[in-house]
């Protein structure tokens, strides 16, 4: 197994404020559905695809997620933590945790997703990644939402554009190589949007539509139904 598929980081630095007020006194990953936090799901799947390192940002109650998530022994993964005074947002966070991630390819995916994506599928685009001669990415693109229809990128034969027919939107779940984000300084605020995009304009983005279950968990509403369908389950 390559390196990349040994290593992911997850996000779980945001504050969350549309899941107020849950996380006025909660971090937004540790909220439940289905009996467990919905940051454990993604452990959970995670470590099932082989992961054997997980990096996980936080800010707003980290703490909490610290005691609640331990150092990973129960998932049979350490659990190595990046804590931010306040959100430096994707791509700051990457960079100030990029001395626990290490070298190479590594899976990145937001800790409000809820989705049964197989990150074992992702072996062969690591793969891929690791052998080029200039950094690039790979986004697990999903079915447009009803909040944004327009999506992000075009997706033909496996590749990312920017403009074209048919678009999809970014379901949060990406591989990336370190080496994109070596020149940003720790501690540095900044978005990952404009590192994608620059990507897929200079043709380093390969994309796959997935079309199974897939969420972004964002409100209270959509916490209570998830919670309801899981039980149910």
């Amino acid at each position: 197994m390559t390196h990349a598929l040994k290593t992911a980081m997850i996000f779980a630095a945001g504050r969350g404020e549309r899941m107020r007020p849950l996380t006025d006194t909660c971090p937004k990953p540790l909220l439940e559905a289905g009996g467990k936090p919905l940051i454990v799901w993604q452990i959970e799947r995670l470590a099932a695809a082989g992961v054997q390192t997980i990096v996980i940002n936080h800010a707003w109650l980290g703490e909490q997620m610290e005691k609640a998530l331990g150092r990973g022994s129960r998932w049979g993964v350490e659990l190595r933590y990046s804590p931010e005074t306040e959100a430096l947002e994707t791509a700051g966070g990457i960079a100030q945790a990029l001395h626990l991630i290490g070298d190479g390819v590594f899976i990145a995916v937001s800790g409000d997703v809820f989705c049964d994506f197989d990150y074992a599928t992702l072996r062969d685009r690591a793969t891929a990644l690791e052998t080029r001669d200039e950094p690039g990415i790979h986004l697990v693109m999903v079915p447009n939402p009803p909040f944004h229809p327009k999506g992000d990128f075009a997706l033909h034969d496996g590749t990312l554009a920017l403009d074209g027919e048919p678009r999809f939107t970014f379901g949060n779940i990406g591989l990336y190589d370190t080496r994109m984000f070596r020149d940003l300084a720790p501690g540095t605020r900044r978005a990952l949007t404009p590192y994608y995009r620059a990507a897929v304009a200079a043709g380093r983005a390969s994309g796959e539509l997935y079309t199974g279950r897939w969420e972004n968990v964002g409100t209270p509403a959509q916490l209570e139904a998830l919670d309801r369908e899981l039980r149910s389950r």
